[in-house]
């Protein structure tokens, strides 16, 4: 059966925190250290501000939500609810550029597609609504995909407790 894309729903929060904590759990392994990958919980995680935007995604297949996603017109670049330094303040996007959120794959579908659509999404998303470039934080695991589609890297910098956590700031035009 084909993979669908949908908006998230309330409904999905805990199955989706699952599939964070399981993605974040298993595809990071190769990239970071059981520490990094502990800290990483706490810069990481579901923002539930996405999906009362509307503008969080959910893959499916065969009922089973196999990655999520999304984008933001807000300007918080990443992190969950639990997150310090929150920032809900709305972007211009005559200046600004839309954040791309919560990027997740559950292990068992990998190297399917998901995260591609998700991004397509995304991206078709944020451009309808005036945005031309758009930003993220990639983690290590990440920035394969995001160089793949066209996304280049500004800056590296480290989060979570005790700065351990690597990211890359990256950018796309649209």
């Amino acid at each position: 059966m084909a993979m669908l894309i949908c908006l998230a729903t309330v409904n999905d929060v805990p199955t989706l925190r699952e599939l964070m904590n399981a993605s974040i759990a298993e595809l990071l392994k190769p990239f970071l250290s059981p520490a990094q990958i502990e800290a990483s919980y706490a810069v990481m995680g579901l923002d539930k501000q996405l999906i009362e935007d509307g503008t969080y995604f959910v893959v499916e297949e065969n009922d089973a939500i196999a990655g999520c996603g999304g984008w933001s017109r807000r300007a918080m670049l990443f992190g969950g609810d639990h997150s310090k330094g929150r920032d809900a303040v709305l972007l211009d996007p005559k200046k600004d550029a839309a954040r791309v959120r919560a990027m997740y794959t559950h292990p068992a579908f990998t190297r399917r597609g998901v995260g591609r659509m998700i991004l397509d999404a995304s991206e078709r998303a944020a451009s309808a609504e005036g945005f031309t470039r758009v930003e993220l934080a990639a983690t290590a695991g990440g920035e394969p995909l995001y160089l793949a589609c066209g996304y280049a890297s500004v800056s590296r910098f480290q989060s979570g407790p005790g700065d351990i956590v690597p990211m890359c700031l990256m950018s796309k035009t649209l």
